[in-house]
């Protein structure tokens, strides 16, 4: 983990590489953090010293561990999840290597479940769940389909892509809308009412690596990394980015919004696997580092931190 402005401060022990990490996004549980490896995915609380006074700098325990049989690929946290109030839940989504998607619950007391959800054909990229009830789950994969789930892990729908799929988003202010980010460089948006495309943008650029939605800005920005670059959509002005800049000069992988600042992004790529952080509004970043090895970023929904992992 990386506090902003800083090498590496925290640190989280693994017995094996690490692929993915996801923060919970939800207001109540936003200390909990999932680690995906090659074959469990692990659940850990995290304190800092921004959110408890009692945490001298940065402290963590973790509080149960799952079977995957395979390396995770992707994890999204379900809305449900709570454990400050009773009964505790944590409910959370997993992309396996198998192609398989598995939705684990657990109460913390020994209740755990596990449902398998079977559909693509190929290597599953993104998942997400809807942010209101968490009764639908979204995912997309270079089957180039997306797929919507209901809670008892039936296929709803299925929206045809041009390309791989390499992310899937909701947003709160838009519920029956999910935003793709397809490899060939354009982004759509579907309408699950409608049952159809709405809108899409074009980076222009290939391959594109991973989309996000801002959390803030009510819905209207989208950003994406292509090739070296890069690039942020305002859905309400034009199908045309309203910004693009270089940011690794060898390739970008990752993109993420910050979920606690409206325009805080963070990046990686290449030389080095570089972590970037930097503001949308001005040209100075606040951080750049490189780690030997990153797989996956995620910001926590507090404290300006972005986890990466490897």
């Amino acid at each position: 983990m990386i506090e902003s402005g800083k090498n590496p401060d925290f640190e989280i022990p693994t017995e094996d590489i690490t692929y993915v990490v996801e923060f919970c996004n939800t207001e109540t549980s936003s200390h909990l953090l999932a680690a995906g490896t090659d074959s469990k995915v692990s659940v850990y609380l995290c304190k800092f010293k921004e959110e408890d006074d009692d945490v001298e700098d940065f402290d963590y325990e973790r509080l149960a561990e799952f079977q995957n049989g395979c390396r995770a690929t992707a994890i999204a946290w379900s809305p449900e999840t709570t454990i400050t109030s009773l009964p505790k839940v944590l409910r959370f989504a997993v992309a396996g290597s198998d192609r398989r998607i598995r939705v684990f619950t657990t109460d913390l007391k020994g209740n755990d479940s596990v449902e398998i959800l079977e559909g693509h054909t190929d290597f599953v990229n993104s998942v997400t769940f809807d942010p209101d009830t968490g009764d639908q789950l979204a995912s997309v994969g270079d089957d180039r389909w997306c797929q919507i789930w209901d809670r008892d892990g039936n296929k709803q729908l299925k929206f045809p892509l041009g390309a791989p799929g390499m992310s899937v988003c909701w947003h709160r202010e838009e519920p029956m809308k999910v935003m793709v980010g397809q490899k060939d460089g354009v982004i759509k948006i579907f309408s699950l009412s409608g049952q159809q495309q709405l809108m899409s943008f074009d980076t222009g650029q290939v391959p594109l690596m991973e989309a996000d939605w801002s959390v803030g800005n009510k819905g209207l920005l989208i950003g994406a990394v292509a090739g070296t670059d890069w690039f942020m959509f305002d859905v309400s002005v034009s199908s045309r980015p309203v910004e693009r800049r270089q940011i690794h000069v060898e390739g970008a992988r990752h993109f993420r919004w910050a979920k606690c600042h409206d325009s805080l992004v963070a990046t990686v790529g290449r030389p080095g696997r570089q972590i970037k952080v930097f503001n949308t509004k001005h040209q100075q970043n606040p951080l750049t580092i490189s780690q030997p090895i990153t797989y996956s970023i995620s910001w926590h929904q507090k404290v300006t931190c972005p986890c990466c992992r490897g």
